[in-house]
């Protein structure tokens, strides 16, 4: 068996394992119609796991080819218990450099998005789809983001956030299980187990097209008035022990 197969096989079995752990019996399908419920469920078997869980399990990864050309594991930052959740499509050069998400021109913009909605960014969890850098940035690969799905999972389990903002084209696509346009998709609620979760553009295409600033911000701000809405103690994730 060559090593290629045995690294598939390897990412396949920890990827079913995250979903038997969340009590999920069947595999999500990749033609799932957006707005569906989709069967995520942080608190289905009574595990507790936090981060550090996480990022212990994951170690240092080369469960992919990715590993090859990184130089460091970008696994994620923020409030371990925090209501909003920001997921990215990858690391960029500042990050693999400094081992923090969204620390570039692209994070220094969402920190300004998140500001704008009263929200600070240590008060926010911000994580990825893909936890190293893609080579030359180029997009990620289903294989490479195959074998970090599970562990995703598990960083939104530990966390267990109401909203879920998944930014850009591979987030939204991932977490959704779909192949429908961001354009499409932006500025919708859907359901994703128990949370909600609702795509945006990536704050990198911002900076290549601020005419479309406007449309984040009209997304964000659904995202503040949701939280507004909704208490902790309405949330089903959330009791008075967090």
């Amino acid at each position: 068996m060559d090593k290629r197969l045995r690294e598939t096989i390897s990412s396949l079995k920890s990827y079913l394992e995250s979903l038997r752990d969340m009590g999920i019996d069947t595999i999500p399908s990749a033609g799932k119609t957006p707005g569906e419920t989709i069967p995520f469920s942080p608190r289905s078997t009574g595990r507790l796991i936090t981060l550090e869980d996480v990022r212990a399990e994951l170690g240092n990864c080369t469960r992919c080819k990715l590993h090859r050309t990184r130089r460091t594991i970008v696994f994620g930052e923020g409030n371990p218990k925090a209501r909003l959740m920001l997921i990215g499509e990858g690391p960029g050069y500042d990050e693999d450099v400094q081992g923090r998400p969204f620390v570039g021109r692209a994070g220094q913009l969402l920190t300004k998005i998140l500001e704008a909605i009263q929200f600070r960014r240590e008060e926010v969890y911000i994580a990825n789809i893909v936890k190293c850098r893609p080579p030359q940035n180029r997009n990620p690969e289903p294989d490479e983001i195959e074998c970090c799905h599970p562990f995703l999972l598990k960083q939104i389990q530990a966390v267990r956030p109401q909203v879920i903002c998944a930014l850009g084209t591979f987030a939204a696509q991932t977490l959704l299980r779909t192949n429908e346009k961001i354009t499409s998709l932006r500025g919708r609620f859907f359901d994703f187990g128990e949370v909600k979760l609702i795509p945006t553009f990536h704050p990198a295409f911002l900076l290549r097209n601020p005419d479309r600033k406007r449309d984040v911000w009209e997304d964000v701000k659904q995202i503040a008035q949701w939280l507004s809405d909704h208490s902790k103690k309405d949330h089903p994730l959330r009791g008075e022990t967090r």
